[in-house]
Order: C-alpha cells, then structure tokens, then sequence
C-alpha cells in the first residue's frame, strides 16, 4: 500500500524504513502509527531470507519528536474507550517492530523524545550520533510514559526509568548508553557508514538462524532457570539438523562462504 507517513525502499534483501514527516520533526500520529504497524506485519510476512534486515531512520533533523501535538489535542477528547483503543495501537505497532524476524537496526540522530524512545527500546541494533538528544517529556505535558515502558523498562531497568521519567530531564547518547537505548555513538557524519557496516555483518548470518535467535532470545528472557537449560538444548539440537546448520559447519569446513553470504 502507498504510505503517506512513511517510505520504504528495499535495497537487495534490505529493508529502509524512513519516517518521513521533517516538517513536523518526524512526529507520530495516528495514521503513521498504523503504517508503521502495516509495514513491519509486511516485512515479517514475507518468506524467511527476502528481508534479512530493516534499518529505521527519520528523515531531516530529527529521527522523531515523540507524539504529534494535534493527534494528542484530538485525543484528549476522546471517551475512555476510544482513548483505550487508541493507546492500544500504539502497543501494537511497538510489537509489530519488536516482532520483526529481521533484525531492526535504527539510524538515530538530532532529537529523539517521548513515545520515539519506545521505538529505540524495540530495535535490536541502535547507532546514534554523538550529540543525539533525548528526553522522556510526558510528565511535563501531565500524561505517563505508560504505554511504552512495557518496551523501554527492560531495556533501561527501574532505576534509570525512575530517574529519566520523574526528571524529564533531556540527556545524550553516553546517557542513552547506560539505559541500553543505544548500542554505540558515532559522529553524525559517520552514521550512514557505520549502519552500513552492520548491514553487512547481518547479510553474512543465516537468515533462518537469525529469526528463530530473535524468538529465542525473547522465550528465554522470562524462563526460570531449570526451563531455561532444556530449552536452550533443544533450540541448539534442532540448529545443528537443520539445514542452515549443516551449511554453515560445510561451509566453514570447506573453508568458503556459506549459500546466504551476501
């Protein structure tokens, strides 16, 4: 379907997800919520291998400015129940990124607030600029950073959830570091390079393995530790038959480059 709030544009097995709304430094509303929920359902509905990774940016200044003004004006008139299945949307569409087999790599630079840091906290890879800027700014505006702390609380932990959200202090990519919300800082310049690079590094995994790593990784977050160690078996016994798994030792063996190295 044509998108109106976003662009994506698939560069061999690649996927570019651009929020495309500079005017308004990238602010969600209602109607890229939603097409950001279509396009990474899309993404994970197409067969294992054709999209092997997606990278996530914003276009002009700001990679996203959080919740766009007039979309929560609007809401405030909501009933509760239009307003529960509003902010229910937004849950969904952060699953549908988390969910994604791919693996979502996220180009951040200028500012990055409010709900945008959900967006941080579902991504598996962040590379920011080094004078990135972000802040948690719900508590100014009298609403919670609820819906997306069920992402970002794992990411950043309970203290530093309490410090940034009781604060709304704004903080920078060495603060975003600490939180988990970013994975590494490079000169703004450099950011298209470096997102490159790691492109790269996914393209010479195996697209299956790297899907069922992404499910796996999730399942054993929450097992106890007993459950933990059978699962974890059973997920290497069932690598090394598959046909993935038998490539890869051949491969190595053979001393050249598996089938899926792109």
């Amino acid at each position: 379907m044509p998108y109106q709030r976003i662009r994506v544009e698939m560069r061999g097995p690649a996927a570019y997800v651009t929020l495309n709304r500079p005017e308004v430094r990238n602010a969600m509303d209602a109607l890229m919520i939603s097409e950001l929920t279509d396009c990474f359902t899309g993404l994970a509905s197409r067969p294992v291998g054709e999209v092997r990774a997606v990278v996530l940016r914003g276009e002009g200044k700001d990679f996203c400015a959080g919740a766009d003004l007039n979309w929560m004006r609007e809401a405030a008139g909501y009933d509760e129940a239009a307003n529960r299945a509003d902010a229910l949307k937004l849950a969904r569409m952060l699953e549908a990124v988390e969910a994604c087999p791919a693996p979502v790599i996220a180009r951040v630079h200028g500012g990055v607030y409010g709900g945008a840091l959900g967006l941080l906290a579902v991504c598996d890879a962040v590379v920011a600029a080094e004078d990135v800027r972000m802040a948690f700014t719900e508590c100014r505006l009298g609403i919670l950073p609820a819906v997306i702390t069920t992402f970002v609380l794992p990411k950043a932990g309970l203290s530093q959830a309490r410090r940034r959200y009781l604060t709304a202090e704004p903080f920078g990519g060495e603060a975003a570091l600490r939180m988990g919300l970013a994975h590494e800082l490079v000169p703004e310049a450099e950011l298209d390079a470096r997102v490159e690079a790691l492109v790269k590094c996914v393209l010479q995994c195996a697209p299956g393995v790297l899907a069922a790593t992404k499910a796996f990784l999730k399942e054993m977050a929450g097992l106890p530790r007993e459950q933990a160690v059978e699962r974890s078996v059973d997920a290497l016994v069932k690598a090394r038959s598959s046909s993935e798994g038998k490539e890869g030792l051949s491969a190595f063996l053979e001393k050249r480059r598996p089938k899926w190295s792109v």
